[in-house]
């Protein structure tokens, strides 16, 4: 009897060691419900409709981490009003080709959205976008004169027509009257503002694209579902293992033909168990945002805009501070921040196991260069982390002068890991930015790092389906449907003033957006005189 019960443990115990056979195949497998995933998915079940999609998030809920629309200050960046994206070369001239990509590919967004309005994807535009002006403010003459030559230059891109600037500090104050009152009516400042700004409420987007995929027979949406071990398969396919949380962490597997990594700061532990050569060197480095929030109705009623400053010097790019209204669920609130925070978590969900568990032999050292070459970096942090209430208030009356520190409230935003990269010359940098990594057979790829992030979702996914699905891009059947989706695929909107016009009044239209009309342009305005 006792050799009978041995031998059926030792069986148990071989059968528990072995890994889960794959309970099924599919086409596309995606990691992480947030708006990388749902965007991607929505693409690629429009494009071929009869593939079958699993998605996995290791949450109860989809859209809980960095498309959270109270965890993420991306709230429709388009670069009309963040001047860290126009920096000023050693001669004095404004570069603005980063705010052209990024406004070019907000424009891209836009169309995306409109489009899965018109397809009845997407309901009842502003529960996800409303439009906001965006607005640049700064005093001191330096940075007036910085906003005046940035102003003259942006006016070069058909993208940022409309754009008004001013130093009359009444018309300031028709705009942003709570910025303006009582302040020293001695301080010289500018601003500039452009009615095209929108507020965007990403969860509501993920939430509303989701739905509509997990309808359909061929997508199956696991919450609840951690993801364990990725695996490559001697066929090129992925075995994709995961827990399930709700029922006692049960392990299943599923075979994929392609896999998307898009699951925000957990993405680097998830690409790392892939081994694909292309993962090698990158490491991550979290750092988290809060936001003094007030929902007094007398406050929020006095402002309607989104207004970015300069970031101090010395500061990083992601301490631009910004006074901004936001509608979250039909409520208007507003923000202003960001003070930064230090975890070792990469989600907010996460483990403080995360960034020690993520360092390698082959990330170990470019982490350790990224930190020494960023000692401005580490000197904000320790600042950020020993301000107290007060101090914040402080910082919030630049911007608002008679804010009343009872109206606001510190709020907790999102987790978020930028990239550090290892260079061959340069050996560990940090980056502010996001990068798709794929294999080079283009089976699997994952997304990296954080801003401008979600604002553009819809250009970062269209650039994977070009690196990962080569020849089925170049297709007469994606083609025409891309160019059904995007009304500008292909084209540039930055080299056609006219057909920006046209794009944009169709998607505003669709979007339910304000649409101002046309500014004369300088070569109309010659003609004129």
């Amino acid at each position: 009897m006792k050799k009978l019960l041995l031998a059926i443990c030792c069986f148990g115990l071989i059968a528990c060691s072995k890994p889960n056979e794959p309970e099924k195949t599919v086409d596309v497998l995606l990691i992480g419900g947030g708006i990388m995933s749902a965007t991607l998915g929505t693409y690629l079940h429009e494009l071929e409709p009869g593939w079958t999609i699993d998605i996995y998030e290791r949450l109860p809920a989809i859209a809980e981490e960095s498309s959270n629309a109270w965890n993420n200050a991306g709230t429709g960046h388009s670069a009309f009003c963040e001047l860290n994206y126009t920096p000023q070369k050693a001669d004095g001239s404004i570069d603005i080709s980063k705010a052209v990509s990024i406004a070019e590919s907000f424009e891209i967004s836009k169309q995306f959205w409109a489009h899965q309005v018109e397809r009845g994807v997407l309901h009842e535009p502003r529960r996800f976008i409303n439009s906001v002006p965006h607005m640049s403010f700064v005093w001191g003459e330096d940075n007036i004169e910085f906003l005046r030559k940035r102003h003259e230059a942006l006016q070069q891109s058909p993208l940022f027509r409309g754009m008004e600037f001013s130093e009359d500090s009444q018309r300031i104050a028709e705009w942003i009257p709570l910025v303006m009152n009582g302040r020293d009516q001695a301080q010289h400042v500018a601003a500039t503002r452009m009615p095209l700004g929108t507020d965007v409420n990403f969860g509501e987007v993920t939430r509303q694209l989701f739905g509509a995929l997990d309808e359909n027979e061929q997508v199956k949406l696991h919450l609840q579902h951690e993801v364990r071990d990725i695996v490559r398969n001697e066929d090129g396919t992925w075995t994709v293992t995961a827990a399930d949380l709700a029922n006692g962490e049960a392990q299943s597997s599923v075979k994929a033909r392609f896999v998307f990594i898009g699951a925000g700061g957990g993405a680097l532990k998830l690409l790392q168990m892939t081994d694909i050569p292309e993962a090698k060197g990158y490491a991550g480095f979290p750092v988290g945002g809060q936001f003094l929030m007030t929902r007094n109705p007398e406050v929020v009623a006095q402002h309607q805009a989104k207004v970015y400053g300069l970031a101090s010097v010395g500061s990083p790019p992601m301490s631009v501070p910004h006074l901004d209204t936001r509608v979250i669920g039909g409520e208007t609130v507003l923000l202003f921040g960001p003070f930064a925070t230090f975890s070792s978590k990469f989600l907010k969900n996460g483990s403080l196991m995360d960034l020690p568990g993520s360092l390698s032999t082959d990330n170990a050292l470019p982490m350790m260069q990224a930190g020494l070459d960023n000692f401005d970096l580490s000197k904000y942090l320790v600042g950020q982390l020993l301000l107290s209430q007060e101090d914040r208030i402080e910082v919030l009356r630049d911007y608002f002068p008679q804010a009343d520190a009872a109206d606001w409230e510190l709020i907790t935003a999102g987790q978020r890991v930028q990239i550090i990269k290892n260079d061959p010359q340069k050996g560990g940098v940090l980056q502010f930015g996001t990068e798709v990594v794929s294999s080079a057979d283009g089976s699997i790829a994952a997304l990296l790092g954080a801003s401008p992030g979600a604002s553009t979702a819809a250009p970062i996914m269209l650039t994977l389906l070009e690196t990962t699905f080569k020849e089925r891009i170049e297709s007469p059947q994606w083609q025409a449907r891309l160019k059904t989706i995007f009304p500008s695929y292909g084209l540039a909107l930055n080299d056609d003033a006219e057909l920006t016009a046209r794009i944009r009044a169709a998607t505003h239209q669709q979007l339910q957006l304000d649409m101002p009309a046309p500014q004369p342009t300088a070569a109309a305005e010659a003609s004129v005189d």
